[in-house]
């Protein structure tokens, strides 16, 4: 019987380091054949888990078809594994390098699995970026416009008008997505009987969380990085954080909150009782995130649509 290997791929533009342990580095080519080949050589193996590091996008189409094929495959943090080199001692850095340690990385840590996602719910995460993109690229143009005069302002306010009309069609594009598949469709009407959330929250909720009433509340909490983390030492007691997580979704989380605050009959008695009681406003703010999360981890747990004081 094989032993069981650990796997570590270090994805660039155009070539996939392969560390497998134990056992030695190979390098494939990042396009399809390449994927395709590697593929075919996991699957000869018996393997426990292949670590990916999140890298803007360019491993998807790798992970994809790992997930798809049914091997096990985790997407990480760069910055948790460049962590785990550097406690561990590794300081060099370069490709083969990089894929050995995320092998031993996954050894150790043994992150979660992936779920493999449908073809239906990368498109939805892939025109939900493309709005985060217009979005950040409105902000930067209206930033220079405040400082801008002349033809340069006249060339800005055009380049507004056009971005605002693009990202009027992304959101009909997002509409119609959702609306075509029925369970989306009943999902994101659950999502939306909650005072304070809206569309953007909920499309960001499909897309990027389809975890959302599966896992525990400890678990959703953790997963989004809204569950406070203890800094203490010795006597010394610190204050409690929030870190890491998945941040396009806590961003969508945060600003639904602030609408909740004013709109939500639980959110906003909690946040008020928080606030009489001395809470900085903030950490009141970051305690309701969390609350509003759990409240619609088990009204999709449950199957059921929001009732003031019925999962609060």
């Amino acid at each position: 019987m094989k032993e069981a290997v650990f796997v570590g791929v270090d994805v660039s533009k155009d070539r996939l380091d392969v560390a497998v342990m134990p056992g030695g580095v190979q390098a494939f080519k990042n396009e399809v054949a390449g994927i395709k080949a590697l593929t075919a050589v996991l699957l000869g193996e018996r393997v426990e888990l292949i670590v990916l590091e999140a890298t803007g996008g360019l491993e998807i189409p790798l992970a994809a078809a790992l997930s798809t094929a049914g091997l096990p495959v985790a997407v990480v943090n760069p910055r948790q594994v460049r962590d785990f080199a550097k406690a561990t001692g590794r300081l060099a850095k370069t490709d083969r390098l990089d894929a050995q340690v995320l092998a031993h990385f996954g050894k150790a840590v043994h992150p979660a699995v992936q779920r493999p996602k449908d073809e239906q719910t990368r498109a939805l995460e892939e025109t939900l970026t493309r709005r985060q993109q217009l979005i950040e690229m409105l902000v930067a143009e209206k930033n220079r416009l405040s400082r801008a005069g002349g033809r340069p302002a006249t060339d800005i306010r055009a380049h507004i008008g056009w971005l605002e009309k693009r990202l009027g069609r992304i959101d009909d594009d997002l509409t119609t997505q959702i609306k075509q598949s029925p369970i989306w469709r009943e999902k994101d009407n659950l999502l939306q009987s909650v005072p304070g959330v809206g569309a953007v929250l909920s499309t960001s909720l499909l897309a990027h969380l389809p975890e959302l009433g599966t896992l525990s509340h400890k678990q959703i909490a953790m997963l989004v990085g809204v569950a406070p983390l203890n800094s203490d030492s010795g006597k010394s007691r610190g204050r409690r954080i929030i870190w890491g997580g998945r941040s396009n979704v806590r961003k969508c989380l945060y600003m639904a909150t602030v609408s909740a605050t004013r709109c939500n009959p639980a959110i906003q008695k909690f946040f008020r009782r928080l606030r009489d009681a001395g809470k900085p406003g903030k950490v009141a703010l970051v305690a309701c995130m969390h609350k509003l999360l759990i409240i619609l981890n088990a009204m999709m747990r449950a199957g059921e649509p929001w009732r003031a004081g019925s999962i609060a």
